[in-house]
Order: structure tokens, then C-alpha cells, then sequence
């Protein structure tokens, strides 16, 4: 058995054969790690594909992070699996709200709905996705619900209207105020009478 089918040594194959592409390489909880720039994404995931050593021949998933503090707001992952060396890598890249990275379709069909939930979700923008639209969210809607920033409450809601008798979006509005809550567990922390606990102490009276 090859020694890179051991994370740290893949990792070292990886980023000597991609060194222009690759910032940088890690291994965490037996898992490897490694970050790229954001205008490489096709040629490393590519070489991640074809390559006799790594064979990562399945994408499993596209998720994104967000970090709203940063210039670079988004994180980009792409998880691989590799059946070949029993071995999965994460891809990470960076991006902002304005500059798109390229699409993997063509390399990988199921980045197709991967890449449509990440900009429904978070506004990540794919150049050259073939349909790139919203996958979860209802086509009026506004906003990016994964976003650190979006609101809770979010800014519309979809119902069902009795006298238009069809689904009708309309504002947000809350049934009441927001509410506090000390978390604490009734039978140890709570230092108030809960209902019916009145009960008892009337029986001991």
C-alpha cells in the first residue's frame, strides 16, 4: 500500500504537484485539508479527479461558510471521496459576495444542484453553472437565508390565502414579542412556582 494513502503524505503529493494552485495543506482529525486559490477550483479539482494517485472521483458535497467580518466573506468546500484510497479530502477556497468562481459541472454532474444550493442559500455566484437559480427557496424570495446577517424572522412568508384560494407571499409579521428564555431546568434551577405546583403546596397545608 502507497504511503499517500495516508492523509499527510497525500497531502504532500497534492500541493508538490499543484504548488502555483495550492496555499496551503493540513490534517485534522485524520481528515486532509487543503486551501486554494479561488481561481484554480477546476484545474485542482481536476487534477484531484484524474490523478493515478488520488483518484477523487466523487464529489459528495458543496457547502459554503460565511464569515461577514471578512473581505472575503465566503469559504467554498468541496468534499471528495476517493473509493480508490478509501480516503476523502476537503477543498477550500475563498471568495466575496461579487466575484464568482468557476463552475464544476462539467467535471462533476452533481455540482449542478450543490453549486444552486450554495448561491440559493448564501448568494455564491458560479460562472458557467448551465441554470444557476434558487433550489429551496420560492423564486420571489429575497435575501440569503445561511447568511450570518439575514434575520431570523427572515422578510416574507408563503400562505395560503382561503379567498384567493392560492398561495399568496406576504410581510413577516410576528404573533408576538420576542421572549426570553433562561434555559434552565425547571426541576433544579427554576427559582419560580411553575403551574401546578401550587397544588402541592396546598396539600401540605
Amino acid at each position: 500500500m502507497s504511503d499517500t494513502n495516508k492523509p499527510a503524505e497525500l497531502g504532500e503529493h497534492i500541493a508538490a504537484e499543484l504548488d502555483e494552485h495550492v496555499t496551503g495543506h493540513e490534517v485534522a482529525h485524520g481528515e486532509l485539508t487543503v486551501t486554494i486559490h479561488r481561481d484554480r477550483v477546476e484545474k485542482v479539482l481536476r487534477f484531484l479527479r484524474d490523478d493515478p494517485v488520488c483518484r477523487f472521483t466523487t464529489l459528495i458535497d458543496i457547502c459554503g461558510v460565511d464569515w461577514p467580518n471578512r473581505a472575503d466573506r465566503f469559504d467554498v468546500v468541496y468534499h471528495l471521496l476517493s473509493m480508490h484510497l478509501n480516503q476523502r479530502v476537503r477543498v477550500v477556497l475563498a471568495t466575496d459576495e461579487d466575484t464568482p468562481i468557476d463552475s464544476v459541472v462539467e467535471l462533476f454532474p452533481a455540482a449542478n444542484w450543490f453549486e444552486r444550493e450554495a448561491f440559493d442559500m448564501y448568494g455564491i455566484l458560479f460562472d458557467g453553472h448551465p441554470d444557476l437559480r434558487r433550489i429551496l427557496t420560492d423564486y420571489g424570495f429575497h435575501g440569503h437565508p445561511l447568511r450570518k446577517d439575514f434575520p431570523l424572522t427572515g422578510f416574507t412568508q408563503v400562505v395560503y390565502d382561503e379567498e384567493a384560494k392560492r398561495v399568496v407571499s406576504e410581510p413577516v409579521e410576528l404573533v408576538q414579542e420576542y421572549r426570553d428564555f433562561d434555559f434552565l431546568s425547571p426541576w433544579e434551577g427554576a427559582k419560580y412556582v411553575l403551574p401546578g405546583d401550587e397544588k402541592a403546596e396546598e396539600g401540605k397545608a
